[in-house]
């Protein structure tokens, strides 16, 4: 089962798609089924997470709606990020071993940052870039959406937590992350303490230079976070872990690789986050991206410099579906 959300008569409306390739109002089926509203995705994963049965509900509520009540999908269909609203989106990263082979220390644990909710953009939507802010890359990535508050759990039980997954490029730019994210500082002897330093090489015994990388504007920048069409609900996903990933520059593939290739797997990535972060339903929890090249883009994604490129960026993910959206160069982006 699939759900997303559209723009509809002016206002966002959370959508299921049907068996027949159309899509269906949510609202529209919980009225059939006098079970109150659900008017943005947020609600609906609370209201799944306090009865699991739903989802099943609406499926067999489906199946009795008339053919006028179904939406089909077409150029006009204004897609907007399935959920828009999470109290929190992290990433993980380096989460990849090809990415891991070039690390000087293996960290031993998933490295997290945020993006706030103000760069998610839906499908078909642009991404905005500045020629100007050097290389901008597309990352492209398998998200989780949680679907009940989590703390402190374990990787047995972390799936259990999951509403869905969905397809999330989790765009980067390298430029303003070196050029306006990062700084080095020369610690004093006396302050430079053993822990600062043991995930990186030293350059001798002097060495007590820090890098500090803020991933701020480098990923959090508004339309840097393309994301759906649609959130596949947990238990039509299978094994997480086991899922094919193909990005595409306007159908020429950049980019396969396998979420195998995940330094820590998915469960792991949910239960270490819940460590440190309270995860609310709704929140959402990128990956990695991939890591293998394939044909004239040798390194992947890297290889694929979106301020000095045009055309549609494609994620292919089976079972999640297919996320496209094109490259739009505009002077001081969005």
């Amino acid at each position: 089962m699939k759900f997303g959300t559209i723009m509809l008569a002016e206002k966002p409306c959370v959508v299921m798609q049907h068996d027949n390739g159309g899509m269906c109002p949510v609202d529209l089926l919980l009225t059939m089924l006098d079970a109150g509203s659900a008017t943005t995705m947020l609600d609906f994963v609370r209201r799944t997470g306090e009865d699991p049965a739903l989802a099943t509900a609406l499926l067999a509520a489906a199946d009795n709606l008339d053919d006028r009540h179904i939406l089909r999908e077409d150029d006009k269909t204004d897609w907007l990020p399935p959920i828009g609203n999470p109290s929190k989106i992290l990433g993980v990263a380096f989460n990849n071993r090809e990415l891991m082979k070039k690390a000087h220390h293996d960290p031993g644990v998933p490295n997290f940052f945020l993006k706030p909710p103000s760069c998610l953009i839906g499908h078909r939507k642009a991404i905005i870039v500045d020629p100007d802010w050097g290389a901008v890359i597309p990352e492209p990535e398998i998200c989780a959406v949680i679907g009940h508050r989590a703390k402190h759990i374990g990787e047995a039980d972390a799936l259990d937590y999951v509403f869905g997954f969905m397809i999330h490029n989790d765009v980067t730019s390298h430029g303003l992350k070196f050029g306006k994210d990062s700084i080095a500082v020369t610690y004093d002897r006396d302050l430079a303490r053993p822990e600062f330093y043991g995930w990186r090489k030293l350059h001798g015994a002097d060495d007590t230079d820090a890098y500090y990388v803020y991933h701020t504007r480098s990923k959090g920048t508004d339309s840097f976070g393309p994301c759906g069409p649609w959130i596949t609900l947990r238990d039509a996903v299978g094994d997480p872990n086991d899922l094919h990933v193909t990005g595409t520059i306007d159908g020429e593939a950049f980019t396969k690789d396998h979420t195998g290739n995940y330094r820590f797997s998915v469960e792991a990535c949910i239960a270490e986050a819940s460590r440190y972060f309270t995860l609310e339903p709704g929140d959402m929890i990128s990956f990695g991206t991939t890591g293998k090249g394939v044909g004239r883009f040798p390194r992947g994604h890297k290889s694929l410099l979106l301020g000095e490129t045009s055309g549609i960026v494609g994620i292919e993910i089976a079972p999640l579906g297919q996320l496209a959206n094109p490259i739009l160069h505009q002077k001081g982006g969005a």
